[in-house]
């Protein structure tokens, strides 16, 4: 937590952060639009604060895209502000990213953080069943091949209609899959009513990629899920939802390893 106070503490580096909630998914470039550094400075200071896992970076062909990421600032919240008001975490977490339509197709959303276990024991939380129901609420089911179908179980009824399948395996490096329908069975388990449903059921199926990278006693784990239009309701519920599932996610393996 050092890190991230020590970034934050910057006025620069906030005013770069304040740019990327505003409109996420920037290049070096757009970033020192309107700044009055150089670039070079803008560059080291966007290095301590992916140092500090604040931002996130993907690479899209030639460029480098910069993504808030609020899992610091989430456990932040977790561990100091929650025991003081609650109003004040409900603030934190509800920094969103800004979806911005252009010619070049950009990852809708980004997500870091950082697990104390083993990419084996990650790999298998992402791809077991008694994994995946334990964190998520869903049983994810699949031989893992390459186009294979996923079956998505939730509690007592199947929420996808067998449209889900493996795009990537890459085991303990990558994974990729589509994501899962919105069913009515699905919907009532979730209390998301007719019209929301019929809205979201509309919307093309997105994705989602899972990308580990070592990182000493940790694992670097960063989601990736794209594939909307502009204006997707999935994509604003998504960015509500994951940061949930991840940190359950964390919780488990990190309690099971202690």
């Amino acid at each position: 937590m050092d890190e991230v106070f020590k970034a934050l503490a910057d006025p620069s580096r906030r005013r770069l952060l304040d740019s990327l909630h505003t409109r996420d998914g920037q290049t070096l470039s757009e970033l020192c639009e309107g700044l009055d550094m150089a670039r070079q400075s803008v560059s080291k200071h966007l290095a301590v604060l992916e140092g500090a896992n604040l931002i996130s970076t993907v690479r899209q062909g030639r460029e480098k895209l910069h993504y808030l990421n609020a899992a610091p600032i989430n456990e932040i919240a977790e561990r100091w502000i929650r025991r003081y008001t609650r109003r004040h975490v409900q603030a934190l977490s509800a920094l969103k990213h800004a979806l911005e339509e252009t010619a070049v197709p950009k990852p809708s959303f980004v997500y870091t953080t950082y697990i104390a276990t083993t990419p084996d024991r990650l790999w298998r939380a992402l791809i077991e069943p008694e994994f995946t129901l334990a964190y998520w609420g869903h049983a994810l089911e699949s031989t893992w091949d390459k186009g294979a179908p996923i079956v998505w179980r939730g509690q007592g009824s199947v929420v996808d209609d067998g449209g889900s399948t493996v795009l990537e395996y890459d085991p303990y490096r990558r994974l990729s899959y589509s994501w899962h329908t919105f069913t009515p069975a699905w919907a009532e388990g979730a209390g998301v009513d007719q019209d929301v449903l019929a809205r979201i059921a509309a919307e093309p199926r997105s994705r989602v990629t899972f990308e580990l990278e070592p990182a000493g006693d940790r694992v670097k784990l960063t989601v990736v899920h794209d594939g909307f239009e502009p204006g997707s309701t999935v994509l604003e519920m998504i960015r509500g939802g994951w940061p949930e599932i991840l940190s359950a996610l964390k919780t488990l393996l990190e309690r099971q390893a202690a």
